[in-house]
């Protein structure tokens, strides 16, 4: 993670040559000492365009699952506080948008919007919340009658201070362990959507797009390699943070 972070940081400052640029090389050309993951069809390097697509999708990944974390784990640890009518309401509302598969319901309402990095950050969102919010929504259930929680009304807090002060810091633990193992699956859901054409801008370093770039051609396998195992990479980085935070969770 800190490795791909940084590869970010410095791919906003230098690349060997402009990650947009065409002609920079001779289209389709192989891994060679000058072009280090080689030449796509309009002889842009490889290695530049997948340097800059990390600050795309590393970014997008962090930015669209912290605010997924933030409005579905503070909504749902006060639909789990509130109850009653409120829960009802806001917990049918998050099984109308579960009835949709996560790709296919991003793939409508970027269509719908249209491409760019912010409508990606704000689809992506809104399919993650329902999971930090039935999560939150959980922790709070079980945590509302607590000792603790009781002894917190006793001295003076109001139900709000209870909440803020008491439960939702108690929820915060499996939220991020759960938030780590999400991030893999919204870097797939990104570049899938780049893929098909429907994600960030097109012309943009996205890996996504990069590999649907080299679909037609075969035998220029560098051209899809590369930015597939940075996917790979990618996923497998927060998938692993996750799964650490969730046995360290375990055995605290």
């Amino acid at each position: 993670m800190g490795a791909l972070a940084l590869v970010a940081l410095i791919a906003q400052i230098w690349t060997p040559f402009d990650p947009q640029a065409t002609g920079v090389g001779v289209p389709f050309s192989p891994p060679d000492s000058q072009h280090w993951f080689g030449t796509d069809a309009v002889g842009a390097d490889i290695f530049s365009k997948t340097l800059a697509a990390t600050a795309t999708d590393f970014g997008v990944t962090l930015v669209s699952v912290g605010l997924a974390f933030l409005v579905g784990g503070l909504t749902g640890a006060v639909t789990g506080f509130v109850g009653g009518i409120f829960d009802t309401v806001v917990m049918r509302l998050v099984e109308i948008l579960q009835a949709f598969p996560p790709l296919l319901l991003a793939m409508l309402i970027v269509v719908t919007t249209g491409p760019g990095i912010t409508n990606v950050v704000i689809v992506i969102m809104i399919v993650g919340i329902p999971g930090y919010l039935r999560l939150a929504r959980a922790e709070v259930l079980s945590q509302k009658t607590m000792e603790y929680a009781d002894a917190a009304r006793m001295v003076g807090h109001s139900g709000a201070g209870v909440l803020l002060h008491h439960l939702v810091p108690n929820t915060l633990s499996p939220l991020i362990s759960f938030a780590a193992v999400n991030a893999a699956w919204v870097a797939i859901i990104i570049s899938s959507l780049g893929f098909i054409g429907v994600g960030i801008e097109p012309g943009s370093p996205e890996w996504g797009s990069m590999i649907a770039a080299g679909r037609n051609d075969i035998d220029s396998w560098w051209i899809s390699l590369f930015p597939g195992v940075a996917i790979i990479i990618l996923a497998c980085a927060f998938y692993l943070v996750g799964d650490g935070l969730t046995d360290r969770e375990h055995k605290s």
